[in-house]
């Protein structure tokens, strides 16, 4: 075989196993369809390509199994995902009028990409502009913490501190949550943080459906990528949207559910604690069932 055949092999070969990568992420993730968005090149197109490549290559081109369960999620600092730039989940449109939103920190340096797994997930977002959240962000708020983290909190949207920090919980709701994850016995960086929704919502509304829809795959794969052993979901929101059901907050909360094939604790939002300290003590009970679940010591309090 000459040089250049095989090194055209290689190169159908990468491609071959970069768009599987790529196909087995998004199913793993949950996601089922993408927004509108026309790719630059669909994958079913691709593929084609690829195999009359292949063909011309003369080899069979081995693509890796796949992982479709997120507890089985490989937690290693070279996670098994990768974004080919001509299969994204949807190409990122005009807004309204011709318009653009604000341009997104590189994915590789953005907050919350420790691994390679959410880069590749931070790099799907791109610039995104795929509902009318887009035109009033200052940032793009896509997580923070370890990639790798045995717990992570999942809350509702950003409010004005985080969509101006670039980074989730950092208010005054922010400040309660740190508190709440170091009665627990861990530093804010052991963990990871993530939103339903990626950008403020006007006012500090709560989001629309739409909105949700849009944003929704991504946190799914964000949860992928980490791999967690419990979640703890914030507020009606994030128990909602990773539930599929509307049972009020109240009756969701303390009883331990399941997300993908990993413990899911519905708790009461930190902004609502604010409003309501008589809750707390509700709340310090289910981060205590969550410790006791992840075989960390309960203080007596």
């Amino acid at each position: 075989m000459s040089e250049d055949a095989k090194g055209t092999r290689e190169t159908v070969a990468e491609a071959a196993e970069e768009l599987v990568r790529h196909l087995v992420w998004l199913e793993a993730a949950g996601v089922r369809e993408v927004p509108p968005g026309k790719p630059k090149c669909p994958p079913a197109q691709l593929a084609a390509r690829a195999a009359r490549a292949q063909e011309a290559a003369g080899g069979a081109v081995a693509v890796p199994p796949p992982g479709p369960s997120i507890a089985r999620a490989e937690r290693q600092p070279s996670g098994p995902v990768s974004a080919p730039t001509a299969a994204r989940v949807a190409a990122a449109p005009r807004l309204a009028g011709g318009a653009t939103p604000a341009p997104a920190a590189r994915p590789s340096a953005a907050k919350g990409c420790g691994s390679e797994a959410l880069v590749a997930v931070r790099r799907e977002i791109g610039e995104c502009a795929r509902c009318k959240l887009a035109g009033g962000r200052t940032n793009l708020v896509f997580g923070v913490g370890n990639p790798r983290a045995e717990l992570v909190f999942v809350g509702e949207g950003p409010g004005e501190d985080e969509d101006l920090s670039g980074e989730p919980f950092v208010g005054r709701a922010g400040q309660l949550l740190t508190k709440m994850i170091e009665a627990m016995g861990y530093r804010r960086e052991e963990v990871y943080i993530a939103n339903v929704v990626k950008c403020r919502p006007p006012g500090n509304r709560n989001p629309e459906p739409d909105e949700i829809a849009a944003c929704e795959p991504f946190l799914r794969a964000q949860l992928a990528a980490i791999g967690p052993k419990v979640i703890v979901a914030l507020g009606k929101f994030a128990a909602h949207t990773l539930l599929r059901e509307t049972t009020p907050i109240s009756k969701l909360r303390g009883r331990w559910r399941e997300y993908a094939g990993v413990k899911l604790m519905p708790t009461f939002h930190p902004a609502y604690l604010l409003r309501s300290p008589e809750e707390k003590r509700k709340a310090w009970e289910d981060l205590q069932a969550t410790m006791r679940e992840l075989g960390r010591p309960v203080p007596g309090r």
